[in-house]
């Protein structure tokens, strides 16, 4: 969700002036692709692989359907209405309770906030990697924490992401996976890859295929995330009804086509035990493809890269949809404080990234996958936001507008919610860490709102409404 900045000139709308529209298709694609490529595919692959054995790009090709099917419904609502706020907005719409559009807005932060948890795992397990340090679990989580304190320091400069500088990063993650692909067709064609593997699939023996491939998909549901910040970018485009429903269709294929491949070439270079154990899945695959080569030196450094970014970009986000709240007093005034000379939200960075800390450290100490159990939160809690979008999609055709607009092909919406319902529920295999760490971000929620009406009470301020277009 981008720091949008206002011009100088224009429109204007609600007595400020309009967003500058900057934005054409080509840009639009590569903030699609850049937003969706990074942390999920270089860190879980493995993980994935371990459900379902060789067949581990069944789960990302699952992954994609239900993220294309949940994109029409988010197509049918950005065009219908081309505005900022995302899914806080169309639940704002379609259920008008004040309550309910606070809780999706702030499970939208905290899917930004374990996924740069997420994020920070991997960088410090790729570091690791790159630099051979050869660190046990506690020096990764220092370095974990350390990479957090330096996002929260450049989140505090007040770094916004700027679309060219989404170029470039989405370039260089780009060049990762390509990199990943074409040695895997190298090691293919020569010979020197097992492709049977791929077609083996291998569900563990508790459980069933349908439960192996559901657990599996909720995992690599996390590689799809992304698709859906970009309706946050709709009033700094150019005709976002006519370019919107072609260039996320787009976006979304390329990369689901990007992770096929990436799994494929993956299972194919090396067996699922050695590729489940590794934190770097990817490094493994460039080193036994190019053993002549130092690819595996190149690439923890791009994963590295690419990580980084997806955790700045969701703790700027975390931190600005925090600070929106504060000043809507739907959360405590105090989370709302802007540095005077910084001029960015300090202790909604603050408070975020202590969050941050909490969850690394909670779920490290617990033995587990830290980012198997990070990622599969982030994709559980925006799973349940995508259900409510998928039925507010539904709720708000009642609602005319004056414009033309996408509509979602007729019962999609239904599929949609349907399958995002399910992939919630434990039904589907999920990890009951993941309930744990979303339940504990879901209780702090509800905590803050009763201690926000409580503070309001004292002090006599009217009751607070959200207005999800002042979220930003």
């Amino acid at each position: 969700m981008a720091e949008q900045t206002r011009s100088t000139g224009g429109d204007v709308q609600d007595g400020q002036p309009a967003l500058r529209r900057v934005m054409g298709p080509k840009l639009l694609l590569l903030f699609i692709v850049g937003d969706i490529l990074g942390t999920g595919i270089y860190a879980l692959t493995g993980q994935v692989a371990e459900e379902v054995g060789g067949a581990a790009w069944l789960p990302f090709l699952v992954a994609f359907a239900v993220a294309m099917v949940t994109a029409f419904s988010y197509l049918e609502l950005v065009t219908k209405y081309p505005q900022a706020a995302g899914a806080a907005l169309y639940t704002h719409k379609a259920f008008g309770v004040h309550f309910l559009t606070f809780m999706v807005t702030f499970v939208v932060m905290s899917s930004g906030i374990t996924s740069a948890s997420t994020a920070s795992r991997a960088f410090a397990s790729n570091l690791n990697e790159g630099f051979g340090l050869d660190l046990g679990n506690g020096g990764i989580v220092l370095i974990a924490l350390g990479f957090m304190l330096l996002v929260a320091a450049v989140n505090f400069r007040g770094v916004g992401e700027s679309v060219k500088l989404n170029v470039v990063l989405t370039i260089v993650e780009l060049s990762g996976l390509l990199l990943v692909i074409l040695i895997g067709i190298y090691a293919i064609a020569g010979g020197n890859a097992d492709f049977s593997r791929v077609v083996a699939f291998d569900a563990p023996e508790d459980k069933g295929v349908f439960l192996a491939v559901t657990t599996a998909t909720s995992l690599a549901f996390f590689a799809m995330v992304g698709f859906e910040d970009s309706v946050n970018m709709a009033e700094e485009c150019r005709e976002p009804r006519r370019i919107f429903p072609k260039i996320m269709i787009t976006g979304l294929s390329i990369t689901g086509v990007i992770y096929v491949l990436v799994a494929i070439c993956s299972v194919a270079l090396v067996p699922v035990g050695p590729l489940a154990a590794s934190e770097t899945p990817l490094v493994e695959v460039v080193r036994a493809g190019a053993p002549g080569i130092p690819a595996d030196v190149v690439l923890p450094f791009i994963s590295m890269f690419a990580v980084a970014n997806s955790a700045l970009i969701n703790m700027l986000m975390a931190s600005r949809l925090l600070y929106g709240m504060a000043n809507q007093a739907v959360l405590p005034k105090a989370l709302g404080r802007v540095h005077p000379f910084r001029r960015t939200p300090w202790v909604a960075i603050i408070f975020t990234t202590v969050i941050s800390f909490g969850l690394i450290t909670y779920v490290s100490l617990g033995g587990s996958d830290v980012v198997s159990v990070l990622g599969g939160t982030t994709s559980l809690l925006l799973l349940a936001v995508f259900t409510v979008v998928n039925v507010a999609v539904l709720v708000l055709r009642k609602d005319r507008v004056d414009a033309d607009h996408f509509r979602a092909p007729p019962g999609l919406p239904i599929v949609g919610a349907l399958a995002c319902a399910y992939l919630v529920l434990p039904f589907s295999g999920r990890d009951a860490e993941q309930y744990q760490v979303a339940g504990i971000l879901v209780v702090l929620g509800v905590l803050l709102w009763g201690l926000t009406v409580f503070l309001n009470r004292r002090l006599g301020v009217e009751k607070a409404t959200l207005d999800p277009a002042k979220l930003e």
